[in-house]
């Protein structure tokens, strides 16, 4: 597995300097996430500038991860031009060289791609998913782009089976998963014991893993039941148990830790090394 995070570099491309790509090296990271904003925000040049940058220093794209309108909405020309930027990204991706380009589904929610939405559990809208998914997949394969779709508990894609049943129905070798536990822990009994809804996702995934995203979180106090992200190693996850488990389904994978402050992001990279030592595992620095 290789080492990678999320949110160390600016989310403009422009802003992007060496000392931001050389801080990554000196954490010991080999891959980042790289924000690709709107469809056609930057010019061809710009993703090969930030990729010659990051090569030089030996840090992969590990992820391109871009903007574009859900993929689920009511309004069929919304999900189309969903399709659609999803595309261009595409052709961003293959600029930079990203090992995998993110894929989220969007919502009926205009909060948030992740936001709930009482639909996003029916047959309805799962079924546009699954053709929104097919038509990107179709694209995904003539531009030789690996996808990484993720799924949430909120959103459309809310369950291991529901993953399951995507890799099922939408033929395409581009499609994979961007495996991120976290989201998927819906329940107090979840909760409690994650290494079964990590071994749960990764029987429904198996193969299809590209990436991960590696986090951490508690059961918070305030009623009925919330949970709350914490660092990576504050929170009730066995990474190494976890990682030992991810490994074995996917030796391959970017393991990307996310959605920490970059003054957090240093303890927690040490305390996901600490696991992997403890797990007899190294990173894979290719």
């Amino acid at each position: 597995m290789q080492s990678g995070v999320v949110g160390l570099l600016p989310n403009d491309l422009r802003k992007i300097t060496l000392d931001d790509i050389r801080e990554l090296r000196v954490l010991g990271f080999t891959g980042t996430t790289v924000s690709l904003g709107e469809p056609d925000q930057y010019r061809p040049e710009e993703f090969q500038r930030i990729r010659d940058m990051l090569h030089g220093e030996g840090v992969a794209v590990a992820q391109a991860n871009g903007l574009y309108p859900s993929l689920v909405d009511h309004d069929e020309k919304v999900r189309a031009a969903g399709v659609e930027g999803l595309k261009r990204h595409m052709q961003a991706a293959r600029l930079l060289e990203a090992h995998t380009l993110y894929v989220r589904p969007g919502s009926l929610n205009p909060a948030g791609s992740w936001a709930p939405h009482p639909e996003h559990q029916g047959e309805r809208v799962f079924e546009r998913v699954i053709s929104s998914l097919t038509a990107v997949a179709v694209a995904a394969d003539a531009e030789g782009v690996i996808l990484a779709l993720e799924g949430h508990v909120l959103s459309v894609i809310d369950r291991p089976s529901r993953v399951a049943e995507v890799l099922r129905r939408v033929p395409a070798r581009s499609l994979g998963v961007n495996l991120d536990p976290v989201n998927f822990v819906g329940s107090i009994w979840d909760a409690w014991t994650p290494q079964a809804l990590i071994n749960r996702l990764l029987d429904a995934t198996r193969g299809r893993v590209v990436a991960a995203h590696w986090k951490d979180y508690i059961v918070d106090k305030p009623l009925v039941l919330h949970i709350s992200e914490v660092p990576i190693g504050e929170g009730l996850v066995d990474h190494v148990a976890g990682l030992t488990a991810l490994n074995e389904a996917a030796p391959d994978t970017w393991v990307l830790i996310e959605h920490l402050p970059p003054e957090q992001i240093p303890p927690a990279k040490r305390n996901i090394d600490s696991a992997m030592s403890e797990a007899s595992l190294i990173w894979d620095e290719r």
